[in-house]
């Protein structure tokens, strides 16, 4: 049984750490604003508007920042500020000895989709791929799928309803709903951090990638073996894809397409995961439904 961090209430304290890639402090500003909008508090790493190179820190200031977070009694939630790259390189120098006592909900997409990973196979607990800060920008605040974080972090259920795709296959499938970013879903396989995807509902999305290399990382997932036993797919936005000089000779969603075609399981193509602000915030870890017809597609939380 997955174990679910306790919900927020309105007093509780939020953190915001990069362990990643640099973030300057403005761009957060109304990230902040708006949590303590929503009634939290709001504590700051010394990671977010610092910077080391491609980082926020280097990795021992990166580590011992999200550590602070995660062992600080006062803290409820801790949010990244931006994914990036630097997670992978910090990850097996965490303690969770604390975490595992008093559990909290850990927030973030893209590179801390090995967070999310880590914290599912190694202590079976629930964490939130979810809006990061700068989601928040430009009123975007107000969107259903910043929204959705406020709702995820108070304990509402989810429950989301997709348009329905041409590439979908129709069907039922319930399971823990596991996932993140394709780069980091492949790079962590054969590592202690790994998703185990038998039985689950996995859910893939992308950003900034050759179509080549979606496809090499889409046989990395097949030939390990994660693509077998699903209890259902969901494939995100696969945004700002790239193509070489000499053209792959097919677009992403056609690529991941020809590699699932010898599987049963219901698959939802174009679910609103992903690095554009088409983003719901999803409880990694938790059961789902996944249920796609002809006429929609619903991913619904189960209690």
């Amino acid at each position: 049984m997955i174990k679910i961090p306790p919900y927020l209430k309105k007093g509780d304290t939020i953190a915001i750490v990069c362990p990643s890639g640099f973030m300057p402090f403005e761009k957060a500003a109304a990230c902040i604003d708006v949590l303590q909008q929503w009634g939290y508090k709001v504590k700051t790493g010394k990671t977010l508007g610092t910077r080391f190179h491609y980082f926020s820190g280097t990795d021992e200031e990166r580590l011992a920042d999200l550590q602070n977070m995660i062992d600080d009694p006062e803290v409820n939630a801790v949010l990244c500020g931006r994914g990036g790259y630097g997670m992978s390189r910090i990850i097996d120098k965490l303690d969770f000895r604390k975490f595992r006592k008093h559990p909290k909900w850990l927030i973030g997409f893209s590179d801390i989709t090995v967070l999310h990973a880590h914290v599912y196979r190694h202590l079976n607990t629930a964490t939130l791929h979810a809006p990061m800060a700068a989601a928040f920008n430009d009123g975007e605040y107000k969107n259903e799928f910043v929204q959705s974080l406020q709702k995820a972090l108070k304990g509402t259920s989810a429950n989301y309803t997709t348009a329905p795709h041409p590439f979908n296959r129709n069907g039922k499938g319930e399971g823990a709903l596991i996932g993140g970013n394709l780069s980091l879903v492949a790079h962590l396989v054969g590592s202690r951090s790994s998703f185990n995807t038998k039985g689950n509902i996995l859910f893939l999305e992308d950003v900034g990638e050759y179509i080549y290399n979606v496809d090499r990382m889409m046989i990395q997932l097949k030939r390990s073996g994660m693509l077998n036993d699903l209890a259902g797919l969901i494939i995100g936005g696969f945004t700002e894809m790239k193509d070489t000089i000499a053209p792959f000779g097919s677009d992403v969603l056609s690529v991941i397409r020809s590699h699932i075609e010898a599987y049963a399981y219901p698959v939802c193509f174009d679910f609103p995961v992903s690095h554009d602000k088409n983003n719901y915030a999803l409880k990694v870890g938790v059961q789902h439904a996944l249920h796609v017809t002809k006429t929609k597609t619903t991913l619904k939380e189960i209690r």
